[in-house]
Protein backbone atom coordinates (compact mmCIF):
# COMPACT_ATOMS: atom_id res chain seq x y z
CA UNK A 1 0.00 0.00 0.00
CA UNK A 2 1.26 3.50 -0.85
CA UNK A 3 1.84 5.84 2.11
CA UNK A 4 -0.18 8.99 1.40
CA UNK A 5 0.89 10.87 4.53
CA UNK A 6 2.79 14.15 4.23
CA UNK A 7 2.22 14.52 0.50
CA UNK A 8 0.29 17.80 0.62
CA UNK A 9 2.38 20.91 1.14
CA UNK A 10 0.27 24.03 0.64
CA UNK A 11 -2.93 25.33 -0.93
CA UNK A 12 -3.45 28.17 -3.40
CA UNK A 13 -7.14 29.00 -3.77
CA UNK A 14 -8.43 30.08 -7.17
CA UNK A 15 -11.17 32.72 -7.06
CA UNK A 16 -13.20 34.34 -9.83
CA UNK A 17 -12.61 37.93 -10.97
CA UNK A 18 -14.51 40.04 -13.47
CA UNK A 19 -11.80 42.59 -14.24
CA UNK A 20 -8.13 41.79 -13.77
CA UNK A 21 -7.06 45.42 -13.39
CA UNK A 22 -9.64 46.05 -10.63
CA UNK A 23 -8.69 42.87 -8.77
CA UNK A 24 -4.98 43.57 -9.16
CA UNK A 25 -5.38 47.13 -7.87
CA UNK A 26 -7.41 45.98 -4.85
CA UNK A 27 -5.04 43.22 -3.75
CA UNK A 28 -1.81 45.11 -4.45
CA UNK A 29 -2.74 48.63 -3.37
CA UNK A 30 -5.41 48.03 -0.73
CA UNK A 31 -4.35 44.73 0.87
CA UNK A 32 -0.58 44.90 0.34
CA UNK A 33 -0.14 41.78 -1.78
CA UNK A 34 2.45 41.56 -4.58
CA UNK A 35 2.00 40.09 -8.03
CA UNK A 36 4.22 37.10 -8.75
CA UNK A 37 5.11 34.85 -11.63
CA UNK A 38 7.47 35.53 -14.46
CA UNK A 39 4.78 36.16 -17.03
CA UNK A 40 1.52 38.10 -17.32
CA UNK A 41 -1.21 35.67 -18.31
CA UNK A 42 -4.33 36.95 -19.99
CA UNK A 43 -7.35 36.36 -17.77
CA UNK A 44 -5.28 35.05 -14.86
CA UNK A 45 -3.68 36.76 -11.85
CA UNK A 46 -1.48 35.45 -9.04
CA UNK A 47 -0.80 37.46 -5.88
CA UNK A 48 1.10 36.70 -2.70
CA UNK A 49 1.70 38.15 0.75
CA UNK A 50 3.91 36.49 3.34
CA UNK A 51 3.19 32.74 2.89
CA UNK A 52 -0.20 33.22 1.22
CA UNK A 53 -0.87 32.92 -2.51
CA UNK A 54 -4.23 33.54 -4.15
CA UNK A 55 -4.89 32.89 -7.82
CA UNK A 56 -7.69 34.50 -9.83
CA UNK A 57 -9.30 33.41 -13.06
CA UNK A 58 -11.27 35.70 -15.32
CA UNK A 59 -15.05 35.25 -15.21
CA UNK A 60 -16.51 38.34 -16.87
CA UNK A 61 -20.11 37.11 -16.58
CA UNK A 62 -19.81 36.70 -12.81
CA UNK A 63 -22.69 38.23 -10.87
CA UNK A 64 -21.09 39.31 -7.57
CA UNK A 65 -24.41 38.80 -5.78
CA UNK A 66 -24.20 35.12 -6.74
CA UNK A 67 -20.52 34.63 -5.93
CA UNK A 68 -19.84 32.50 -2.89
CA UNK A 69 -16.03 32.33 -3.19
CA UNK A 70 -14.50 32.19 0.28
CA UNK A 71 -11.02 31.88 1.72
CA UNK A 72 -10.01 31.55 5.36
CA UNK A 73 -6.53 32.94 6.05
CA UNK A 74 -4.73 32.22 9.30
CA UNK A 75 -2.90 35.27 10.63
CA UNK A 76 -0.57 36.39 13.40
CA UNK A 77 -0.94 39.75 15.16
CA UNK A 78 -4.50 40.05 13.88
CA UNK A 79 -5.18 43.30 15.75
CA UNK A 80 -2.32 44.98 13.85
CA UNK A 81 -3.48 43.49 10.57
CA UNK A 82 -7.03 44.70 11.18
CA UNK A 83 -5.83 48.20 12.05
CA UNK A 84 -3.65 48.28 8.92
CA UNK A 85 -6.71 47.42 6.82
CA UNK A 86 -8.71 50.21 8.49
CA UNK A 87 -5.83 52.66 8.01
CA UNK A 88 -5.79 51.79 4.30
CA UNK A 89 -9.56 52.40 4.03
CA UNK A 90 -10.34 48.75 3.28
CA UNK A 91 -14.06 48.12 3.70
CA UNK A 92 -14.66 45.50 6.38
CA UNK A 93 -17.64 43.19 5.83
CA UNK A 94 -20.71 44.68 7.59
CA UNK A 95 -20.89 41.63 9.88
CA UNK A 96 -17.13 41.01 9.89
CA UNK A 97 -15.59 43.42 12.38
CA UNK A 98 -12.75 42.03 14.47
CA UNK A 99 -14.22 39.87 17.20
CA UNK A 100 -13.63 36.82 19.34
CA UNK A 101 -15.49 33.74 18.15
CA UNK A 102 -16.85 30.86 20.25
CA UNK A 103 -14.62 28.43 18.34
CA UNK A 104 -11.42 29.93 19.77
CA UNK A 105 -10.50 32.35 16.98
CA UNK A 106 -10.31 36.11 16.70
CA UNK A 107 -11.52 37.00 13.20
CA UNK A 108 -12.51 39.69 10.74
CA UNK A 109 -13.80 39.51 7.18
CA UNK A 110 -13.93 41.60 4.04
CA UNK A 111 -15.34 41.31 0.54
CA UNK A 112 -13.18 41.93 -2.51
CA UNK A 113 -14.54 43.72 -5.61
CA UNK A 114 -16.08 40.46 -6.89
CA UNK A 115 -17.70 39.55 -3.57
CA UNK A 116 -15.12 36.90 -2.66
CA UNK A 117 -15.17 36.65 1.14
CA UNK A 118 -11.76 36.81 2.83
CA UNK A 119 -11.80 35.90 6.51
CA UNK A 120 -8.66 36.42 8.57
CA UNK A 121 -8.35 34.49 11.83
CA UNK A 122 -5.90 34.02 14.67
CA UNK A 123 -6.15 31.30 17.28
CA UNK A 124 -6.75 32.60 20.79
Amino acid sequence: MINLNNMLTTIHPKLPMRDKSVTKNYYLNMLGFSEFGGQDYEGYLMVEKDNIQIHFFEFRALDPKENYGQVYIRANEIESLYQAMLNNNVNIHPAGQLQRKAWGQKEFSLLDPDNNLLTFGEQL
